[in-house]
């Protein structure tokens, strides 16, 4: 047994596949099957109950997905710490970014990233900030930006925006004349969200909630501008973030600040506190907080 093949079981763990894993790993699936059969007979105890083309965990196979983790976890650690004490500029990024966050905020910072570390390769995930934060809290990314509040007592973080969400409706809607809007007078309305793994998608019906009614949702989805253009075909209404509203066509889409609550979006980037950092990784979050607090100076914020 090596580490690359307690590598390949996690990954299939993860994967609940055999295909997808190989896929992931970039190696055949007959390579990863025999690796794991050798793992088996190594062990003397069956690890995967193979159903058709999915694979499940037997209770063999959940005792050493949580050793092996720990196992790989320290190897990882022993071989980054190497790598800085002999002066690496090398290195590899696992970030998770919600969509509208990536596409608004960090193209920039990607590109003079970089012109700085040339060797340095990043591999971005999207997805919404409720996978970011469970991801960066298993491992399974190195640094994560989320919607703040997260777990203060897991994770290091620095916030760099703070925004509100506003209120996004049809330019003919009885509302679309309105200076402002209070969050209760939304509750005869169909409501158009993100899907349940973004953040914003509870915190909008939890404060429906507090707010008396409970929000009849129509549409759920993963891009905000899908979401926008909904708003534009009459299909409902829709809560989204200052940023991503500056971009809206007032001719289509009539944005409305919302009151009486005042919705937060803060976002702040997050990173394990128990979990060592590569070099690469410390210079990640050291260079975007550096340029994200910049830019917010210089837009005034």
């Amino acid at each position: 047994m090596d580490i690359r093949h307690l590598q390949y079981f996690l990954e299939v763990a993860r994967q609940r596949s055999f295909t997808k894993a190989a896929q992931s790993l970039f190696i055949t699936q007959p390579t990863i099957s025999k690796t794991i059969k050798g793992l088996e007979d190594e062990l003397g105890v069956v690890l995967l109950d193979r159903i058709g083309k999915k694979v499940e965990l037997t209770d063999a196979g959940r005792v050493i997905e949580t050793q092996a983790q720990d196992i790989v976890k320290a190897f990882q650690n022993l071989s980054s710490e190497l790598g800085d004490l002999m002066n690496l500029r090398k290195g590899h990024i696992r970030i998770g970014l919600p969509p509208m966050v990536g596409s608004s905020f960090f193209p920039m910072v990607i590109g003079e990233f970089h012109k700085e570390y040339p060797e340095v390769t990043l591999q971005l995930f999207e997805d919404g900030a409720k996978k970011v934060e469970v991801d960066v809290a298993s491992g399974a990314l190195d640094i994560g930006v989320v919607v703040l509040p997260t777990g203060s007592d897991v994770f290091d973080s620095f916030s760099f925006v703070k925004e509100k969400l506003n209120l996004l409706v049809h330019p003919e809607h009885p509302l679309a004349g309105r200076p402002r809007v209070a969050l209760s007078e939304l509750a005869e309305d169909a409501f158009i969200l993100f899907q349940e793994n973004f953040a914003l998608h509870d915190r909008i019906i939890e404060e429906c909630v507090r707010a008396g009614f409970q929000p009849r949702v129509v549409y759920e989805s993963s891009q905000w501008d899908l979401i926008s253009e909904m708003v534009a075909a009459k299909l409902g209404i829709a809560l989204l973030p200052e940023t991503i509203c500056r971009d809206m066509d007032p001719r289509r889409v009539k944005v409305i600040p919302l009151t009486d609550p005042v919705i937060p979006w803060h976002l702040a980037m997050i990173w394990r506190k128990d979990r060592y950092l590569s070099f690469a990784a410390r210079e990640w979050i050291s260079f975007t907080q550096s340029m994200l607090r910049k830019s917010s100076r210089e837009s005034g914020e």
